[in-house]
């Protein structure tokens, strides 16, 4: 998990609470929904309704803010990345989850930086040595991949130091990857989405289902006069 500190974006810090947020409502509606299934309590079945019709309403306005604002939040993401380069340090615990994240991007995406490895040659630790170390996650070579994370030894620099072109890391930038990526896996996203939004109506429908079916059964329970 980000802490707050290191996520510079308030895009992002919105959406993570948004995302905590949802979280706890969907382990309390689920609750709700069962309670007032088991019980037949009419409250919590409205309850437990109007509970998914706020996630799915939530859903939606975020889908949109994703939509309309997706050149802001790449601005805001490329900072980000383009700060944890600079002061990516192998040896900073506190900081560790974060950098282990973005070594597991850049193997899985086969990718090197934001826009490429140049960036790379802004770190600190690498800039101090000439760049004559470059980042493992980078590599095309599979003994560095074994590593995973920090710094791998450049063989043989010329004068002892080195550029970027001299690594042997991937070309393409994490930015395209990952453009490449959502592309390439975009029919299962939606699908994925398109399920859940599907599950959610269907919980809303049975839960107004059951609402009308305990009113019935409490109007023929009433004796007549």
């Amino acid at each position: 998990l980000l802490a707050p500190t290191e996520m510079s974006s308030p895009s992002l810090k919105t959406g993570a609470y948004i995302l905590i947020g949802v979280g706890a409502l969907t382990m309390l509606m689920g609750f709700l929904g069962c309670l007032g299934a088991v019980n037949e309590i009419r409250c919590l079945l409205g309850l437990y309704f109007t509970c998914l019709m706020i996630i799915l309403l939530a859903q939606i306005a975020a889908a949109l803010v994703i939509y309309f604002q997706k050149e802001t939040l790449k601005v805001e993401l490329s900072g980000i990345v383009v700060e944890l380069i600079e002061k990516y340090d192998p040896l900073d615990e506190d900081k560790r989850n974060l950098q282990d994240a973005w070594d597991y991007v850049q193997i899985q995406i086969a990718c090197c930086g934001w826009t490429g490895a140049k960036e790379w040659e802004n770190n600190e630790i690498l800039r101090n040595k000439s760049n004559t170390e470059y980042p493992c996650s980078c590599s095309n070579r599979s003994k560095d991949l074994m590593e995973g994370r920090g710094f791998c030894n450049l063989e043989d620099p010329l004068n002892g130091t080195a550029t970027y072109a001299d690594w042997p890391v991937h070309e393409q930038g994490c930015m395209d990857g990952v453009e490449e990526w959502l592309k390439d896996n975009l029919g299962i996203i939606l699908g994925v989405c398109t399920g859940v939004a599907v599950i959610e109506l269907l919980g809303m429908i049975l839960s107004i289902s059951l609402c009308k079916n305990i009113h019935s059964e409490d109007y023929t329970k009433v004796p007549k006069s």
